[in-house]
């Protein structure tokens, strides 16, 4: 399980370095939501998931799980939503603007 979770959080971080080295706007945004999943994945993956575990300790149990973590990528999926539309508006603004979707502002 733990090849699993690796590769994919590899996988999502490759997909969205590779969209970001991209010339157009829309492949950039794809891309840097892609490594805020990539992030959000590492950071839950790192509080190890307990299963059947409470997150406050109750009366005769001794172990509670960790809820740092999961408040973490609460936290990051609210900043990555918030960074994902302003980088969209940034991006339309500059389509208007510069008249095409290039990242550098010039035709290719």
């Amino acid at each position: 399980m733990e090849a699993l979770i690796a590769s994919t959080i590899g996988l999502l971080s490759a997909c969205g370095v590779y969209l970001l080295l991209r010339a157009r706007t829309f492949p950039v945004v794809l891309g840097l939501t892609l490594l805020s999943y990539a992030v959000n994945l590492f950071l839950f993956a790192m509080g190890r998931l307990s299963i059947g575990i409470p997150a406050i300790i109750e009366p005769g149990r001794t172990q509670m799980a960790d809820p740092l973590p999961q408040a973490l990528v609460l936290t990051a999926i609210v900043i990555g939503f918030g960074m994902t539309a302003f980088v969209v508006v940034l991006a339309l603004r500059a389509r208007v603007d510069l008249g095409n979707d290039h990242v550098d502002g010039r035709d290719a």
